[in-house]
């Protein structure tokens, strides 16, 4: 138990860090929220085509954890966005992920290159299936793969 409680404590350097943030309010539709800025910022997109998605994705020291590594979190982060992305339609809701599962293969540190790839596997009804897979853009090592499924509600004929 106390090794858990060591695991969880915050060093002070990083406790400071956190106190001295300033997040503005938010103006929605007009710039990016803390949660884009922070989590999705350099994140850039390859490739669109229907059915498919590609981004290329640097990894940042804000995103790593305390060993230098991209966070776990921050991987199903990319899997969620991304897989997401692949139904957007502007000026309509997005969709509800109803489910995902990440399987983490391998990692990827502080300013690795990764390619990450959506491709959606199919539909039925109002629901969608996606596979995201995180590789390493260099050596095509595969850092992580998703499966996103997200529920769509269908335009109104009326």
């Amino acid at each position: 138990m106390e090794r858990a409680k060591e695991m969880l404590q915050i060093p002070v350097g990083e406790a400071e860090s956190v106190r001295r943030l300033i997040v503005h309010p938010h103006r929605a539709h007009i710039e990016p929220s803390f949660y884009e800025d922070f989590a999705l910022r350099g994140i850039r997109v390859d490739r669109v085509e229907p059915g498919l998605v590609v981004c290329t994705f640097k990894v940042p020291p804000r995103l790593t954890d305390r060993t230098g590594i991209l966070s776990v979190g921050a991987i199903v982060n990319l899997v969620d966005e991304v897989g997401g992305s692949l139904i957007f339609k502007a000026g309509h809701p997005t969709g509800i992920s109803v489910n995902m599962s990440v399987s983490n293969v391998s990692t990827a540190n502080v300013d690795d290159e990764l390619e990450v790839t959506c491709r959606l596997l199919g539909q039925k009804g109002n629901l969608l299936s996606a596979v995201v897979i995180v590789k390493q853009k260099v050596t095509g090592e595969i850092v992580a793969e998703g499966r996103h499924t997200i529920f769509c509600k269908q335009d109104s004929k009326i």
